[in-house]
């Protein structure tokens, strides 16, 4: 197995090899109650290492009703009016945070000072700053911090890193991502500010830009051009209504953006050209592209990068002067990657063994995305500058 693949192999064991989960159960809590939460309640209700305890969520009721929608049974399940009174009064050695972003940072730092580790929804935070503040954190705290980056765990994901660590490609210079969807905004809290803090940028561009960048080795990202607009969530002809809202009001809130595009440099002279879109007046913003001085490699578009690729990947290269064209088929996966996102997490926590998603990668992703933010308002290139931690 690859040095890549170490975390990755510990839940892929062979049928004959499949570890014993009857020992002590892992106790966790979930902060906040929303949609997100519901993938993670359907993931633990699969283990039987999990005991869930507690549930924290600002709106009354809402836990009791999340339980009853999902099929938990919560006789045995407290239920709390916020985060730190559930870490205050509960043992608990992991929590799920799926709370707005906004509060991502603020939820996570305390329950990391309250010595529990944390599966963190991405996208990491809002704004480096905050990011900083949660590494530090969880720096002092010794504690676990993974964040939710599920498409790290597709097999076709994972073969866009070996291609790359393999040499076939050479030295990478140019790097072309993004994704997105010709209609498909989602409402709710990700589209004010005050909640969301980003919008697509947030909500999958991070996901794209984890794809190059993890399959690259993450490096250190320099300067950024950056470019935001909402044109569509904005409009009341294109935005739609939903159960708490007409389409006029979603419009009217909407504060966040539904497109961004960046030109980053990365260390190693590397380009990042890079595009995100929840709607726009096109079917695909492009394939994604690794270009190398020995081969190149393109990956078929998606909506939003959140499960596999879009199909097929093309391994461009010369062969004895000949230029050729190899098709690498797509890899089948059985297993929901949730599923194997939330069990790397556990058997992180009961081996104490490193983050399946590192915050250390994802700070970089997160500097990016602020970085397009701020050079977006400032409407110039900017430098990049990222604390020691």
């Amino acid at each position: 197995m690859k040095k890549g693949d170490a975390v990755l192999g510990k839940f892929r064991q062979d049928d004959d090899q499949k570890r014993d989960y009857s020992g002590k159960k892992i106790r966790v809590g979930i902060i906040g109650t929303g949609w997100i939460a519901e993938a993670h309640i359907e993931q633990y209700k699969k283990f039987p290492d999990v005991e869930l305890v507690a549930m924290a969520d600002l709106i009354p009721g809402k836990p009791q009703a999340f339980c009853e929608k999902m099929g938990v049974d919560y006789s045995n399940i407290h239920f709390y009016p916020d985060h730190q009174s559930m870490l205050d009064n509960e043992q608990l050695d992991a929590v799920s945070v799926c709370t707005y972003n906004a509060t991502h940072a603020e939820c996570t730092i305390a329950a990391l000072k309250a010595g529990v580790n944390v599966l963190l929804e991405k996208p990491f935070t809002v704004t480096l700053d905050e990011a900083v503040a949660v590494m530090k954190a969880e720096k002092e705290s010794g504690k676990l911090l993974s964040l939710g980056f599920q498409p790290r765990m597709d097999p076709n994901m994972q073969q866009i890193k070996k291609i790359v660590e393999s040499g076939v490609l050479g030295e990478i210079y140019y790097i072309q991502t993004g994704g997105g969807r010709r209609r498909g905004i989602p409402n709710s809290t990700f589209i004010e500010k005050s909640t969301a803090g980003v919008g697509a940028l947030g909500d999958i561009g991070c996901y794209s830009l984890d794809m190059v960048l993890n399959a690259i080795g993450y490096p250190k990202p320099l300067t950024v051009t950056g470019y935001t607009s909402n044109f569509f969530g904005t409009n009341p002809a294109i935005q739609y209504a939903d159960k708490n809202h007409t389409a006029e009001e979603n419009a009217a809130r909407f504060s966040v953006d539904d497109f961004a595009a960046a030109f980053i440099r990365l260390e190693g002279g590397i380009i990042l050209d890079f595009r995100i879109a929840w709607a726009m007046h096109l079917d695909t913003s492009g394939d994604t592209i690794i270009m190398g001085k020995k081969g190149s490699l393109r990956i078929p578009s998606t909506e939003c990068w959140n499960g596999t690729v879009g199909g097929p990947m093309t391994l461009y290269s010369d062969i004895a002067g000949v230029l050729t064209q190899t098709e690498i088929p797509i890899i089948p996966c059985d297993q929901s990657l949730f599923e194997m996102k939330v069990r790397s997490f556990l058997d992180a926590v009961y081996d104490g063994a490193p983050a399946p998603v590192p915050s250390s990668q994802i700070l970089y992703n997160q500097a990016i995305i602020d970085g397009i933010v701020k050079s977006a308002e400032a409407g110039c290139e900017i430098k990049i500058e990222i604390p020691e931690i």
